[in-house]
Formats: C-alpha cells, structure tokens, sequence
C-alpha cells in the first residue's frame, strides 16, 4: 500500500518494478546518513541487501546487523573494506555512495563503471571538475544516479511549491534569502593522536591530503575541516540553494560572490568558517545565503530554511514547516508542519541517530530513484542538477577565498576572464589517487 500511494503518479514504472526480482543494493560508507538512506529503503521497497563497505571495522559490522534485522530476508549482508572490491563482485543493481565528500567522485564513477545506478549523498563533489566528471560519467554508462537533495521529495515542501509558488501566489519573486544558524561547527581542540586499530585511516583519507589523527574526524566530525569538504555552505546551503532553484525552475547563477571567515570561534582546529555570507545572483533574482554557528536565529522556526519574498506575498520554507502570509489582510496565513509517519513506519520512533523529520523525505527520495530505475528516467534530483548546485556552492567558497565575484559561463563551464579561479576548479589529489577528468571516464 505504500508503495502505491508514493509511486501512484507513475504506475507504469511502479507495476514494472512490483514485476521484477528484488533489486540488489550494495552501501559504501555505512556511517550516520548512510544508514539512514539504506534503511528508509528497506523501509519502502522489497530490495535485498547484499553487501557493505566501510574502513571502519566497528562501523561496518554495526550496519551489517542492524541490516539482518531489518530486511526482510533477515540475511547478513556480505561486507567489505575497499569499495573497488565490493564493486568488482558484479553482483548490485544499485549502490548508496555516504562516504565523506572526498571520496563521492571516484565511488561514484567506478560505479557507473560497473553497470549500477547510484544514490550519492551531497554534494557530489569537493571540487568543479570532479563534478564535471561524475556528470560525463552518468551519461556515457547510461545509469539514473539520484542525488541526496532530498528537499525536493520534501512532502510539505513539495505541497507548498505547488500551492504557492505555481499558483502564483507569491507574484513576482525576486529576493530570496536561505541560511543556517545551527551551532554545528566544532570548537573544542583535543590533541592529535594514532588513527583507531579498527579504522584504515590511509584509505580514509584516501585522495584528500593527509592530516594527522584527530578525534574530530572521524567519526562524522570530518565536516570540520576543508580538506575533506566545503564546510558549511557545502554541506547546508546546498540544500537550501537545491531547493530554491528546484522549486523556481532556476539553472545555474550568473554570479556568485561570498565574505566571510572565522570570526568568533578561532580557538578550535576547525578550519571552516563560522561566519559567511554568499550571493548567488540570476536573472532578476538574487539568492543570499548567510550561515553563523553562534548566536541566535533571526527566526528560531527557520533556524535553516528559504525564506521567498514578492510582491504579494512571503514564503518560509524549512525542514518541519512552511509558512505563507499573503500581502493582502483578507486572507489568512497558512501554516504547515511535516507529517512524521510514525504510526506508518514504528521503527523510526527508536532508530538510533534517525532525523525523524527529514525520514518521509528519503523515503520518497528513494521511491523516485526506483521509479526512474525502472523507466530508466532521469529522478528529481538527476546528478546535473546535483552538480549545478555543487558547484555553485563550490564557487561561493572561491569567492571568498580570492576576495571578488565570480561569473560563471554555462557553456565552457569555467569561471569568466579569471586564470586563477579556474586553475582552482580541480583540487590537487595524493598520490597515488588520480583526479577523474570528464574527458576520461
């Protein structure tokens, strides 16, 4: 039944699916999101999980038993500790890629590579041309690769695109403002220290450059540090910028620009900003976005979110609520909260770590990536789109870092008259990992 009324708008797809044998789905990266995605899957289709992989020995076989408990063959996936050999097994119709962002891109075109379509957690890349790669890679093997902007599978947020975006109700849009004020930067300092004996800490690392040990790594605090990311616009305003361009039709910026830096909290190792703002400027529309982690919100409700402003009317559009006031007094608010299903899916009530709020959302999430698998459709969140936001919020954090606005030309996909911005397009990867070129894959 519920795979009825989630798919019901693609009945084709969904009796193609229902006809077919269980998919077999693989995860690499068996951390927090991780398994979060594999699980609401689980939850929404009769896959069969056959194998895992992480570096993390106490992280990969946690998974592999929550993982028999949860599927419905109760069968312990296989697991292992190099994706390459998981992937060499030809055994998967789809793979989750949730590793730290320095390792999406190789994963993910060595997936396509091998004959799966992919789900691969945000944001697909750390640097342009990695993206640029994936993108080329998607295409020339001809797999659906769904990427985790699960806003746009958002019920409430869908409802209020719909009802109030479409509809016209907002009239001419032509500001947006999107932000995140979460405390989430990390601000203790602890000591360096040797890597864990259960955790590979060389192939954790990987291509990104090597830093000594430090608890702040791993697990899941890896975010910390822009050797591995592209700090808090890379992780949250990726969302929120996906979402505005998802729910407005918008392709790429014309210009981007970004200040910002440490301004506060500079006794932690962190190396992210906790302090940035960052326009991204289309047609007639601006989108700001402005993260601080210290303080207080401007509004405690929208803490992160988009807030869309006409000229007859204001949306606040966030991950537990929107809301809608109209210019005009004779019409009332509207106000919205998002439907938990919990009744629907009891296990998310006792699921350990579970954004409860965000789990109807990677649900549909996933029933779109099935459906597209089975139609052989692009999914809502197609990995061009995935890249397009990627980038720009990659070209944000250029910006500040060369201190002046960037154009961006659509087309030859390079910065606009700026040499140096473009050779910053492509990071420098550790030997012996080679950076993926679009032209190569």
């Amino acid at each position: 039944m519920d795979r009825r009324q989630f798919l019901g708008a693609s009945p084709a797809a969904l009796a193609m699916f229902q006809s077919q044998p269980p998919k077999r789905v693989g995860l690499i990266g068996c951390g927090w999101y991780g398994k979060i995605d594999l699980l609401r899957l689980i939850q929404v289709a009769p896959v069969e999980v056959v194998s895992l992989c992480d570096v993390d020995k106490r992280m990969l076989a946690q998974a592999a038993d929550i993982v028999a408990t949860r599927q419905a063959s109760k069968k312990t996936p296989r697991t292992y500790a190099d994706y390459r050999e998981m992937l060499r097994q030809k055994d998967l119709d789809i793979v989750l890629i949730a590793p730290p962002d320095h390792w999406h891109s190789l994963i993910m075109i060595e997936a396509v590579k091998a004959g799966v379509d992919v789900y691969v957690q945000k944001p697909i890349s750390t640097d342009v041309v990695e993206g640029q790669a994936m993108l080329a890679a998607a295409r020339k093997y001809k797999r659906v690769v769904q990427v985790g902007t699960q806003r746009r599978s958002t019920p409430h947020l869908r409802e209020a695109r719909d009802r109030f975006i479409k509809e016209g109700k907002l009239g001419k849009i032509a500001h947006v403002e999107i932000c995140c004020y979460y405390h989430m930067r990390a601000n203790t300092n602890p000591p360096d220290a040797a890597p864990p004996d259960y955790l590979d800490y060389e192939m954790w690392t990987g291509p990104a450059p090597m830093r000594p040990y430090n608890e702040l790594v791993h697990p899941r605090r890896w975010r910390a540090f822009m050797e591995y990311g592209n700090g808090i616009v890379g992780d949250m305003c990726i969302h929120m910028l996906d979402m505005v361009r998802w729910t407005l039709d918008l392709g790429w910026p014309q210009r981007v620009s970004s200040s910002g830096g440490i301004y506060v909290q500079k006794n932690s190792k962190a190396n992210i900003t906790d302090t940035q703002t960052a326009t991204f400027s289309f047609d007639g529309l601006d989108v700001v976005w402005q993260h601080r982690t210290y303080g207080h919100a401007p509004d405690p409700k929208y803490a992160w979110g988009a807030t869309f402003y006409g000229d007859k009317g204001t949306l606040k559009a966030g991950v537990f609520s929107y809301d809608f006031t109209h210019m005009g007094k004779w019409e009332e608010p509207v106000h919205r909260d998002v439907t938990y299903e919990l009744t629907r899916y009891p296990e998310d009530r006792t699921e350990e770590a579970l954004e409860r709020h965000v789990a109807p959302a990677v649900r549909h999430h996933m029933l779109d990536l099935l459906s597209a698998v089975a139609s052989r459709g692009k999914p809502v969140a197609d990995i061009e789109q995935g890249y397009i936001s990627t980038a720009s919020c990659i070209l944000a954090n250029l910006s500040l870092q060369l201190g002046r606005s960037l154009t961006w030309d659509p087309v030859k996909q390079v910065v606009v008259n700026d040499a140096e911005a473009n050779r910053l397009l492509r990071r420098a990867y550790r030997k012996p990992w080679v950076h993926p070129e679009p032209s190569a894959v």
